[in-house]
C-alpha cells in the first residue's frame, strides 16, 4: 500500500480535482488531463491520486532537472515506499553516425554517470519486485533497455547451504556482468578474500558477503545500512540481478549468435550483388569481431545493436523500454502520469524519427546489420498502445491532450495560498541590458532571486559573465551542465549563494523556485518555439510563487503569442482574485523548505574498509594466477603491486 505522508490537506481546487481524477480512473477512463497552474499544488494532487488508486506508477517528465525535482517531492510524500529516479545515464553522449558527404565515420563516444546507472538499476529491480513503486523518469524511458524477462530470468538465486563451488559462483557473477576488482570497491564489482566474496551490488544500496565452505555457501551476510562493512546474517533466498541491462541466458546467446551469422551472410550477399565491396568488407569484419566477443564474454561493445536478435524479436517489432518493465511485472495494472505533457508528448513523438534516419545511413554504408534499426525508442503509436491509463499534467495542455481527454479536463486554477499571477510589464529592447541591470539590483537589494531568459546558450553565458563582472552573483544553466550538477545548482540558487540564474528553456516548466520575484524575458517578441504562447506562460509562471512576483517582457512589438499569453495570465488572475474575495483570503508567500535532492549516494567504501587489499594477499593471488597459467591476471596484479610501491 502507498502511504502518503504530508502535513498538507487538500484545499482550493485540489479536493475536487483529486475526486474527479480518482473517480475517472476507477471507472476505467484511459486519458484525462489535469490543467493545474503554477503554485496550485499539482504535485500534491498527483501524490494523492497515486495513494488512493494504489497502483505501480510511472511519472514521465520532459527533462532530467524536472524529473529530479519531482523525485525529491515524491520521496518526501512516500518515504516508506519505493520511489526511484530513471533518466539517461550519459554525462556526455555522441551517437554512432556516418556522414556520407565527407566519408566521416563518428564512433559512439559516451561518458556514463555511474551514480545514475545505479539509480536506473534500482528502479528496474523494484518495478519487478514490488507493487508500491513510483518511478520518476525523463522521456528517455522509452528507449530500448533490453528484455525484462531476460533481466529477471538470468538473475542468480542464492541461499545458505546451497551447493555451488566458489569457482562456479565467480563464473556466475561474471556472466551477470559483474567485474572483478580487488583494488577499487564500486557498484557492479566484486572482490575475492580467501573463502569470502564481497559483492558491491549494482544498485549501490548494500554489500553482499558470501562465505564458502568446501563446495557450498556457508553463509550470506549483508550490510543493512548501505555501503558499509557492518554485516548481519541474511536468511532465506537472495536474488542477484545482472550488472547491466544487456544480458541474455547463455543458451539463448548461442542461438542468437547463429541468427546473427545468418543475417550477416544474407546481408553480405546483398552488398556483393550491389557491388558494394567496401561496405561488404567493413560489415564482415565488424560483425565477426562482435560475434567473437559475444561468444567469449557474452557481451560486446555496441551489444544493443543486436538486441532484437538476443531477445528473438521479429523485425520491426517494438523494443523493450521501462514501460515494458511495468507491463511485464503488472500486466496492464499500472498508471502513467505525464508531467508537463505539452512538451513531453511531442518529445516522445519525435524520438524515433531522428534515430531511424541515423541508423539507416549506418546500415546502407556497411557499419551495421539491418536489425540494428530495431534498437530504438518506442514509436509514438507504440507508446500510446502501452498507455492503459494516463493522466496528462500541464498548466498549458496542447490540443492533443485536450482531444484525448474529451470532457475529462480537470482545472486546478486556485492556489491555496491565494497568490495571484505575476504582474506583467513590457519594455523596449533598446538599452535592455542596462535596464535589466537596474531591475536586478532592485531585487537583489531585497534579497530576492531573479531569472533571466535568453534565446541562446552563448548569450546566457555572456550575460552571466557580465553580471559577475559587476559584482552580481550569477550563474547560467543550460543543457551542457551535467545532470547531477543541476539540482545542486538550483539548491544553491534558492539558498542565496548566487542571486541571478540565466538560462534558455530549462527554466520554464515546473521548476519550483519560490524565492524568485522577477522573471526577465529577453527578445520576447521573437516569435518561435522559445517565445510562443505556451512557453511564455510557463516561463512567466516561475514568478507566480512569490508575493511580489513580476515579469518583464523585453520586446519592440506585442506579438500574437505575447498577447495570448498575457490574456490567459489575466484570466487566471481574475479567477484567483474572485476566490480570494469570496473566502476572505489574504495572499501569502509560498514557504518551501530547502532540502537535499534525495539522491542516496553510496558511502566512500574505501574509507570504511581501509585499503582494498593488502600486499600479501595480492602477492599470494598473483602466484596462484601464475600457477593456474592465468598469466594475464598475474601481470595485472604485478602492475598493481608496482603502483602500490610507487605510491610509497
Amino acid at each position: 500500500m502507498f502511504q502518503l505522508t504530508s502535513k498538507f490537506k487538500p484545499t482550493g481546487d485540489q479536493p475536487e480535482a483529486i475526486k474527479k481524477l480518482y473517480g475517472n480512473l476507477v471507472a476505467g477512463k484511459k486519458n484525462q488531463t489535469l490543467l493545474g497552474v503554477t503554485g496550485s499544488g499539482k504535485t500534491f494532487t498527483m501524490a494523492s491520486v497515486i495513494a488512493k488508486y494504489n497502483k505501480p506508477t510511472l511519472i514521465i517528465s520532459p527533462n532530467k532537472t524536472l524529473a529530479a525535482q519531482l523525485y525529491q517531492e515524491m520521496k518526501e510524500f512516500f518515504p516508506n515506499n519505493g520511489v526511484h529516479y530513471f533518466v539517461s545515464y550519459y554525462d556526455y553522449y555522441q551517437p554512432e553516425a556516418y556522414l556520407p558527404q565527407t566519408d566521416t565515420y563518428i564512433e559512439k563516444d559516451a561518458k556514463i554517470n555511474q551514480e545514475i546507472d545505479r539509480l536506473r538499476h534500482a528502479a528496474a529491480q523494484d518495478v519487478l519486485k514490488r507493487r508500491d513503486v513510483i518511478v520518476v523518469a525523463s522521456v528517455s524511458c522509452i528507449y530500448n533497455i533490453g528484455s525484462p524477462e531476460n533481466y529477471q530470468s538470468v538473475s542468480l538465486q542464492i541461499k545458505p547451504k546451497q551447493k555451488i563451488s566458489r569457482k562456479d559462483f565467480i563464473a556466475q557473477l561474471i556472466a551477470l556482468q559483474y567485474k572483478r576488482n580487488d583494488i577499487e570497491a564500486k557498484s557492479g564489482t566484486f572482490r575475492v578474500r580467501g573463502e569470502f566474496i564481497e559483492i558491491f551490488l549494482v544498485t549501490g544500496e548494500k554489500i553482499l558477503k558470501v562465505e564458502f565452505l568446501s563446495d557450498a555457501i556457508d553463509g550470506i551476510f549483508e550490510s543493512p545500512n548501505g555501503m558499509t562493512p557492518k554485516y548481519k546474517a541474511f536468511k532465506g533466498n537472495y536474488t542477484l540481478f545482472p550488472a547491466t541491462f544487456w544480458v541474455a541466458p547463455q543458451d539463448k546467446v548461442k542461438l542468437a549468435i547463429g541468427n546473427i551469422r545468418f543475417e550477416l551472410e544474407e546481408r553480405l550477399k546483398e552488398l556483393k550483388k550491389l557491388n558494394k565491396l567496401v561496405e561488404y568488407q567493413r560489415l564482415e569484419q565488424r560483425v565477426n569481431y562482435d560475434l567473437e566477443m559475444l561468444q567469449e564474454n557474452g557481451w560486446c561493445q555496441g551489444i544493443e545493436n543486436y538486441s532484437s536478435q538476443l531477445e528473438f524479436r521479429k523485425p520491426g517489432s517494438p523494443p523493450f523500454s521501462l514501460v515494458d518493465y511495468f507491463k511485464y511485472a503488472s500486466g496492464d495494472d499500472f498508471l502513467i502520469l505525464i508531467d508537463e505533457s505539452h512538451i513531453s508528448l511531442p518529445q516522445i513523438r519525435a524520438m524515433s524519427i531522428g534515430d531511424k534516419m541515423r541508423k539507416e545511413t549506418l546500415i546502407d554504408f556497411g557499419f551495421r546489420l539491418p536489425s540494428a534499426k530495431d534498437n530504438r525508442p518506442l514509436k509514438f503509436n507504440e507508446f500510446v498502445e502501452r498507455e492503459k491509463q494516463s493522466i496528462y499534467v500541464s498548466a498549458t495542455p496542447s490540443p492533443y491532450e485536450l482531444e484525448k481527454s474529451g470532457k475529462d479536463v480537470i482545472e486546478q486554477i486556485i492556489r491555496p495560498t491565494g497568490l495571484l499571477e505575476p504582474s506583467i510589464e513590457i519594455k523596449k529592447t533598446e538599452n535592455q541590458i542596462k535596464d535589466l541591470m537596474s531591475e536586478i539590483e532592485k531585487e537583489v537589494a531585497k534579497k530576492h532571486r531573479v531569472l533571466v531568459i535568453t534565446l541562446t546558450k552563448r548569450l546566457a553565458e555572456e550575460i552571466s559573465s557580465y553580471l559577475e563582472e559587476r559584482n552580481i552573483k550569477s550563474q547560467y544553466l543550460h543543457s551542457e551542465i551535467k545532470t547531477m550538477e543541476r539540482p545542486e545548482m538550483l539548491k544553491n540558487f534558492r539558498q542565496g549563494k548566487f542571486d541571478v540564474l540565466v538560462g534558455i528553456n530549462l527554466l520554464r516548466e515546473g521548476l519550483d523556485l519560490p524565492e524568485v520575484a522577477l522573471v526577465a524575458i529577453l527578445d520576447a517578441d521573437k516569435e518561435g518555439f522559445l517565445r510562443n504562447k505556451t512557453t511564455l506562460i510557463q516561463t512567466m509562471g516561475r514568478a507566480a510563487r512569490h508575493l511580489q512576483g513580476r515579469v518583464i517582457l523585453y520586446g519592440d512589438s506585442i506579438t500574437m503569442s505575447m498577447k495570448a499569453a498575457i490574456d490567459e495570465i489575466n484570466r487566471r488572475r481574475k479567477i484567483q482574485e474572485a476566490y480570494n474575495k469570496k473566502h476572505g483570503i489574504t495572499p501569502e508567500a509560498i514557504i518551501k523548505s530547502i532540502r537535499d535532492w534525495g539522491f542516496s549516494k553510496p558511502a566512500d567504501v574505501e574509507a570504511e574498509f581501509g585499503p582494498a587489499q593488502d600486499k600479501k594477499l595480492l602477492e599470494k593471488e598473483m602466484k596462484q594466477a601464475a600457477k593456474d597459467l592465468d598469466f594475464e591476471r598475474a601481470v595485472e596484479i604485478r602492475d598493481i603491486l608496482k603502483k602500490m610501491d610507487d605510491k610509497k
